[in-house]
């Protein structure tokens, strides 16, 4: 713990729970606003589109390869040193663990050498204020995390201050998108291939299951229609076909992000009434076109205001990292330099405990 800050905050970032290999220096100045330096994103897109998916393995070693000229990169380009820096921020999961602890080990190095103050940020909290990189959007908001590895509705009303609504019982959306490409035949990554694909199909081309219509809460679930779309994508031929498929896998997709987000903003209004109403998307689901329409009407339609991450921090970056950290450094928030890296970390903790979304006894990455 460090006391609070009332002077701007330069803030190295660093993310490394997937893979991306990303580095990225933010100023968060006393107001509150935040001014990007600096962002730069090392794929590994080449290393794994042999194997149609992330490989873990390869993924850590790529890191390790490459985040010391990343950040160096970073510092250049937004003409900044080491010695210029207020904090250090680097994600601690959730994540694959092996990544995770490369980017986190940097950080622990950086922080040490330099006196400077650690933050161990949780990548979900960094999409959360990602929006906040483009726009002056104060707290608090309704946020739809939308991505490859979660797809959850959350209250955001401070820093660090996330109370969820709902969240996938079974896989996310953005895994929705790249396992049914996959089935498809599409290149990696397949969320954005499929939305090329969608582009001029019929999005009523196909009738695709819609999960939990009997439920009344806020929770998801894409485990059905991506079965259902796998099989479907088994017995289509002809580009016009394909097409109708992938513009109704997104269609059905997006249409039950809005469904359960309506309900969300109902609830949520209720509880804030008379207050300013804003209603946030991101992840990188969120950079879909299609899908930012529907939210954005749906938001309309509530009376929210609507706001998403400029484009370029929709998928995984460091920019948002950094402002993570450099909020938190501003309320006076640091962590020790024995912080341990988590592969699974929720927003809400005491929500998780009290109502996990998967059971004890489930194998696999979400168990």
């Amino acid at each position: 713990m460090t006391a609070p800050h009332t002077v701007p905050q330069l803030v190295l970032g660093l993310e490394t729970s997937c893979d991306e290999t990303a580095a990225a220096v933010v100023r968060r100045h006393a107001d509150g606003r935040a001014e990007v330096l600096s962002s730069v994103v090392g794929s590994q897109i080449a290393e794994h589109a042999p194997f149609g998916g992330v490989v873990p393995e390869i993924a850590a070693r790529a890191h390790v390869e490459s985040i010391e000229a990343i950040a160096e990169a970073a510092l250049t380009e937004a003409g900044v040193g080491y010695g210029d820096l207020s904090g250090v921020a680097a994600t601690a999961g959730p994540g694959l663990v092996g990544g995770v602890m490369v980017g986190l080990s940097f950080g622990k190095a950086v922080a040490l050498a330099r006196g400077l103050p650690l933050v161990a940020v949780n990548h979900l909290e960094g999409h959360a204020v990602s929006a906040r990189l483009g726009a002056d959007l104060p707290y608090p908001f309704l946020l739809l995390l939308v991505s490859g590895g979660h797809c959850q509705l959350l209250s955001v009303d401070g820093v660090g201050a996330c109370r969820r609504l709902g969240s996938t019982i079974d896989d996310a959306a953005g895994e929705a998108f790249d396992k049914i490409a996959k089935a498809m035949g599409l290149p990696y990554p397949g969320g954005p291939a499929l939305e090329t694909l969608a582009q001029g199909g019929d999005p009523a081309g196909f009738e695709l299951p819609r999960m939990l219509l009997g439920r009344k809460d806020c929770d998801f679930s894409f485990s059905g229609l991506k079965t259902a779309a796998a099989r479907l994508a088994e017995g289509v031929a002809g580009e016009a076909a394909r097409r109708d498929l992938a513009a109704s896998v997104q269609a059905a997709i997006a249409a039950q992000l809005a469904e359960k987000s309506d309900r969300a903003m109902k609830a949520y209004a209720g509880e804030h009434e008379g207050r300013s109403l804003r209603f946030v998307v991101a992840g990188g689901v969120a950079a879909n076109r299609t899908v930012r329409a529907v939210l954005e009407q749906a938001a309309r339609k509530n009376g929210f205001s609507f706001a998403a991450p400029p484009l370029a921090y929709c998928t995984d970056n460091a920019a948002m990292i950094a402002l993570a950290g450099a909020e938190r450094l501003a309320v006076g928030i640091s962590d020790p330099l024995d912080a341990v890296a988590r592969p699974r970390w929720p927003l809400d903790e005491a929500a998780a405990t009290a109502s996990p979304t998967h059971k004890a006894g489930r194998k696999g990455a979400k168990a």
